[in-house]
């Protein structure tokens, strides 16, 4: 259990996470564990210690993260499903990029328990799969209450009726500052067939939805900083022995640690310092609890919310260099973790880039609960028959 990272490279788990005891349980057949970003940390599976996961579809491109590997598994048909864990779209992004189903559940509602945490209040394990039909399946096994992981929920806990998808909200706003023409217009036709199907097509607003990706960040740096703290090299992985203590630390952290690694634990450090934690963090959290509201309250007057799952197809390895441009690429995806609600990503139909055709995804959130009216707005792209 590498997490992808040198700090790891080595290690062998000792217990297996309540997912896997739950799919072993039922009789699914493991064929080997899958590449993603270090610690689940990036959007591309560029930041693994191991090489990034190439594309099915184009093997220059990335096949997205940070569970790329999973998702690059199901499409190249190396198996029929995979898991991924998603904390800002980890599931959802690869799942767009390499044209398969990708969903995260609602928070709590799969156990935690052995996974490798990055940013505890996002974390969730999720099914990637070909079908909607199958990440239902695959749902349905893996969730229910751990008494291993408190945050856990029964599959009950949230009630909900048995409806059909009678309104889609879409978050115009958000939307036509972030899509290319072809994107835009691959996204238009999505909600035209949904349309044709009768379902009304209603523009929301979130007030605050503008600064939710920085919220996301800052929450998520603060979150990987305290997690990744217990890699010393002292208990167990990577290990580098100074002159003292301190150097034994320092050496086998700076050795073990990837570059974008190393800049969250940083970062997060920063946002919680006793100077910034009031400027920044708390902030973040405060802003994470309004747009909890405002989606609630949006969740009032339609079903399901629809935008792309990514602003562009999959990118040609290495042309995202810059941090800042791989942070904006989750703009749609991050909402559901900072809410908790669950979301999906479907295949939408494809779009064009040197000449090569590209899968790209429609993404659907849902009030907490929800997950049966996802695979159901889902079936209304696919004509999956549920």
């Amino acid at each position: 259990a590498s997490a992808a990272s040198k700090m790891l490279e080595n290690h062998t788990a000792i217990y297996d996470a309540t997912v896997i005891a739950k799919l072993k349980e039922a009789g699914a057949l493991f064929v080997g564990r899958t590449n993603m970003d270090e610690f689940a940390l990036g959007g591309s599976t560029e930041n693994s210690a191991f090489g990034f996961t190439k594309n099915p579809r184009d093997v220059k491109r990335v096949a997205g993260g940070t569970s790329g590997g999973s998702a690059a598994a199901v499409a190249a048909n190396m198996c029929i499903a995979s898991l991924g864990t998603d904390t800002g779209g980890s599931v959802r992004n690869p799942a767009s990029y390499c044209g398969v189903v990708g969903m995260k559940p609602t928070y709590g509602l799969v156990s935690r328990s052995g996974l490798i945490a990055a940013a505890s209040s996002f974390d969730q394990a999720g099914p990637i799969t070909k079908t909607i039909e199958d990440a239902r399946i695959i749902l349905d096994t893996i969730a229910g209450s751990d008494p291993l992981d408190g945050t856990s929920i029964a599959k009950d806990f949230y009630k909900q009726d048995d409806k059909k998808i009678k309104r889609v909200g879409v978050l115009r706003s958000l939307i036509s500052n972030s899509l290319d023409s072809d994107m835009l217009e691959r996204f238009s036709t999505a909600l035209a067939e949904i349309e044709g199907k009768g379902v009304e097509i209603v523009d929301v607003e979130i007030p605050s939805i503008d600064p939710s990706l920085a919220a996301y960040y800052i929450i998520n740096f603060a979150e990987v900083s305290a997690n990744l703290a217990r890699f010393d090299g002292i208990r167990y992985g990577h290990a580098s022995h100074g002159v003292n203590l301190l150097e034994d630390y320092v050496k086998s952290r700076t050795e073990g640690f990837g570059k974008e690694t190393k800049r969250r634990i940083l970062l997060g450090t920063f946002v919680l310092s006793a100077g910034y934690i009031d400027a920044y963090y708390r902030k973040a959290v405060a802003a994470r609890d309004i747009l909890t509201n405002e989606f609630e309250e949006a969740f009032e007057t339609v079903d399901v919310i629809a935008t792309p799952t990514m602003p562009t197809p999959a990118f040609v390895a290495g042309e995202k260099s810059d941090p800042l441009a791989l942070y904006l690429e989750d703009v749609f995806t991050v909402t559901a973790n900072l809410t908790g609600m669950p979301a999906i990503s479907v295949p939408m139909g494809e779009v064009v880039r040197d000449d090569v055709s590209l899968p790209v995804g429609i993404h659907f959130t849902a009030p907490k609960g929800a997950e049966e009216l996802l695979f159901k707005a889902g079936a209304l792209v696919t004509g999956e028959e549920l």
